[in-house]
């Protein structure tokens, strides 16, 4: 009775170290990083903002938020909360990096945000820098533009 018991808890302790080293390689995996928890953050710092769309790095470590009225965000992951910045036309400069996923970025009006952020793709990295630099109309908005007036009945 006593081998069942022991075999019953060393089972279980089995099961319990597999589980948990599962659960820690999937928060580490990319792509598993908490939007939710950025488009709440974003919505309390700035209530008034519509956000249209969100861009993570592929670290995890910071969003880029395209707001309603084509102006442009900016969080960093702070572990337990996010650090927002709304950014103003004329206050960042963008570079490209050498591997082309990504881009540094300097922040005029918070130096402290200053850096480099890499992207899943080049294409990612290079619609993002196109918001921050106010130039960016989605292919559905360009597709609208060029299309012929409708009559009106």
């Amino acid at each position: 009775m006593a081998a069942i018991t022991w075999a019953l808890i060393f089972g279980l302790v089995v099961v319990f170290a597999y589980f948990s080293t599962r659960i820690a390689k999937r928060s580490n995996d990319e792509g598993l990083h908490d939007t939710g928890l950025a488009i709440v953050e974003f919505g309390r710092a700035f209530p008034n903002e519509a956000i249209r769309s969100l861009h993570v790095t592929a670290d995890g470590r910071a969003v880029f938020v395209r707001l309603h009225d084509n102006k442009a965000g900016f969080m960093r992951n702070m572990r337990s909360h996010y650090a927002c910045h709304l950014i103003e036309p004329g206050t960042v400069r963008v570079r490209q990096s050498a591997n082309g996923r990504g881009f540094a970025i300097e922040f005029l009006d918070a130096p402290f945000h200053n850096g480099e952020y890499t992207f899943a793709s080049p294409a990612e990295a290079a619609e993002v820098s196109l918001w921050l630099l106010g130039n960016y109309v989605s292919s559905a908005e360009r597709d609208f533009a060029g299309a012929p007036p409708q009559p009106s009945v």
